[in-house]
């Protein structure tokens, strides 16, 4: 895409964000200051299409931080900011996961991007758990109740970690981004409907945090849930669908990784009698089985015919 093409591209976001009720959006002295020249450049030109780029009014650089009032948006960026540097205290492993957890709950980033009312989400679980999952990034449970997987698809994961012979209070959940990710303006009650995938800027600012917690829970195998998890994990561009990522063991950090298909897809394949369905049902179980297996938990007869 051009310059032009993206210069176009932004003023009719930025347009949709006005008529919404946006009235400022956050970018950098130096992000701002290149986004005037481009837009001199191309009013320039003199054509009606890019005379009519008006972005520059419409931003602010480096804002105060923003007052969130009740059923207000968060802050919408075009720009993340750098991401953090997390040094983990001295102590034993619940000392330091309490101090990650304040860090992350607190974190301004994390809680701009919050509605009123809504907040940042942080794993739970076994600290000593021999088995990490890693999901995408919270839902509308999940932001309401400030823990990952507590909705339909954490139904499901309890009951897959149930039929792993396992409580849910003896693995560890978490997640690669720690806010519901923003569509756009809410419902007048501050619900929001439908979820999207991280942007790479948004999952680059939480690595970090996530990357954390498995350096403190030291489990012995990893499930990453879904291509965001495992592109978190592994690298974006290690895999071009889960298809590709699933079915044989990865590594991150010297930790076996398991990638399984994420529960909401599954749900997703609730109630299809075609074969290709019963293959995903099956596939996300035999990696259930493969993992209970890496991690040295009991495998029965009864749990290898089990089928979700």
């Amino acid at each position: 895409m051009s310059t032009r093409d993206q210069l176009l591209a932004l003023n009719d976001e930025l347009r949709r964000l006005k008529a919404g009720g946006q009235r400022a959006v956050s970018v950098s002295a130096e992000g701002l200051a290149q986004l005037r020249e481009a837009v001199a450049a191309a009013q320039a030109d003199g054509t009606a299409e890019t005379a009519s780029i008006t972005t520059a009014p419409f931003l602010m650089a480096e804002p105060p931080k923003p007052v969130v009032r009740a059923g207000a948006a968060p802050a919408i960026v075009s720009t993340m900011p750098a991401t953090p540097e997390i040094k983990l205290p001295e102590g034993d492993k619940q000392a330091r996961w309490n101090f990650l957890r304040e860090l992350v709950v607190n974190d301004a980033t994390c809680r701009a991007r919050v509605y009123a009312g809504k907040q940042v989400v942080f794993g739970v679980g076994n600290l000593d758990a021999a088995v990490m999952f890693v999901g995408e990034a919270p839902g509308g449970d999940e932001e309401d109740q400030s823990e990952p997987f507590v909705g339909r698809a954490g139904q499901l994961l309890n009951k897959m970690i149930k039929a792993m012979g396992l409580e849910r209070g003896q693995v560890y959940i978490g997640n690669i981004l720690n806010w519901r990710p923003e569509m756009g303006p809410r419902n007048a009650d501050g619900s929001q409907t439908g979820n999207r995938p991280p942007t790479a800027q948004e999952m680059a600012y939480c690595l970090p945090f996530i990357r954390a917690q498995i350096a403190i829970i030291r489990p012995k195998v990893l499930v990453a849930l879904g291509k965001t998890a495992v592109d978190g994990l592994l690298g974006a561009d290690r895999f071009k669908s889960m298809g590709a990522a699933r079915g044989s063991w990865h590594s991150y950090a010297d930790t076996p990784l398991r990638a399984s298909y994420h529960p909401s897809y599954l749900l997703r394949q609730e109630g299809l009698t075609s074969a290709a369905a019963k293959k995903i049902k099956r596939d996300a179980w035999e990696d259930m089985l493969a993992v209970m297996e890496r991690a040295e938990l009991p495998v029965s007869e009864k749990q290898r015919n089990y089928f979700l």
